[in-house]
């Protein structure tokens, strides 16, 4: 086996290095599903706060996620995808796909179906 081509971009390697750990895919799984609020992300994740706040900074520092305050007494946030962010949709449709044939779980993941009983999966708009 060769060794590893130093003169390759590493463009992989720098976004996983933003987006490449599960909490955080996890967290903008959330994001993607409506969910912004930091306790909403905690409550269906069960990611401990610690961390989810570690991830949450990352991805705003990054510029995959901006970080809107919606009360000022406490001060509280909600995480909304920027651009960067939403461009992470088909990846993460990918991953979840993949992960459903590849790597199950123990419980068989929910199917929908669309009327004529085709198994429903999800796309990007630019897929149709």
């Amino acid at each position: 086996m060769s060794a590893v081509d130093r003169t390759r971009p590493y463009s992989l390697a720098n976004a996983l290095a933003v987006v490449g750990d599960s909490w955080s895919l996890l967290v903008l799984q959330e994001v993607f599903f409506g969910v912004r609020r930091f306790n909403r992300i905690t409550a269906n994740t069960g990611i401990r706060p610690s961390v989810l706040t570690v991830r949450l900074r990352k991805l705003v520092e990054h510029g995959v996620l901006s970080k809107e305050s919606y009360e000022a007494h406490p001060p509280r946030y909600e995480y909304m995808l920027t651009e960067a962010g939403r461009e992470l949709q088909p990846v993460l449709l990918a991953l979840t796909e993949w992960g459903e044939r590849h790597a199950p779980r123990a419980e068989l993941p929910t199917e929908r179906h669309h009327d004529c009983g085709a198994a429903l999966r999800p796309r990007t708009a630019r897929d149709t």
